[in-house]
């Protein structure tokens, strides 16, 4: 089924009020302005990497609705955007697309499956990439406030492997979130465009940790 630019426009449309209205008040980093950011990212490396712009940008626009963090559980947030899709894009084909890659593309502690698709690595990525960089060491304090947790103790060391359960409710810290996490999001990128993009700023959220530690310890 062949949808209209016109359709596409529409329906775009309707994600952006819905994934505004649902994340708007979020405190936790997943608020729309993340959201706005990863679809801006994910339509760029869309047209880099020649992906289907219009998947890619509904389901970037809906992905954190179906966050398990922000719902009761990951079903629950899925079936909140499957009645979405299932009201507003006709298409089954599109409708399965959307739902595959919004199902798989958490971090989740590392332990999900590859993406199947090009317009799934390219929504991961850019989601990716709202996590490294200038704007994440932003969102890894915002979030480690949300959760109570402390910005650092160096009697709670970083966390090596762990399940998704420990990963999501164990105790940790905001600056083990880098070593437990960000700092290992750039070798987890798909895409060539991501991967270039991915170089520079996790190069200035490695230079960030080091300076932390120097301030730490009062030699800065």
């Amino acid at each position: 089924m062949r949808i209209a630019d016109a359709e596409k426009e529409n329906i775009i449309h309707a994600a952006e009020q819905f994934s505004r209205s649902e994340m708007e008040k979020d405190a936790s980093g997943h608020d729309w302005w993340h959201i706005h950011r990863v679809v801006q990212m994910a339509r760029r490396i869309a047209r880099e990497e020649g992906a289907d712009a219009f998947i890619c940008t509904i389901a970037a626009l809906l992905h954190d609705v179906a966050d398990e963090k922000l719902n009761p559980s990951k079903e629950a947030g899925l079936h909140k955007v499957q009645s979405w899709l299932d009201t507003h894009l006709a298409d089954d084909d599109a409708r399965a697309h959307v739902m595959d890659i919004i199902s798989n593309m958490s971090y989740n502690a590392g332990t999900n499956p590859p993406m199947r698709t090009l317009e799934g690595k390219v929504v991961q990525d850019a989601d990716r990439l709202d996590a490294i960089g200038a704007i994440s060491i932003a969102r890894a304090f915002v979030y480690a406030g949300w959760k109570g947790t402390p910005i650092h103790d160096p009697a709670i060391p970083p966390r090596g492997e762990m399940t998704a359960e420990e990963y999501r409710n164990g105790k940790s810290t905001a600056i083990n979130h880098f070593h437990e996490k960000l700092l290992k999001l750039k070798d987890l990128v798909n895409t060539e465009a991501a991967k270039r993009i991915a170089e520079d700023r996790h190069l200035y959220m490695e230079q960030y940790v080091e300076r932390f530690y120097e301030e730490w310890e009062g030699n800065r």
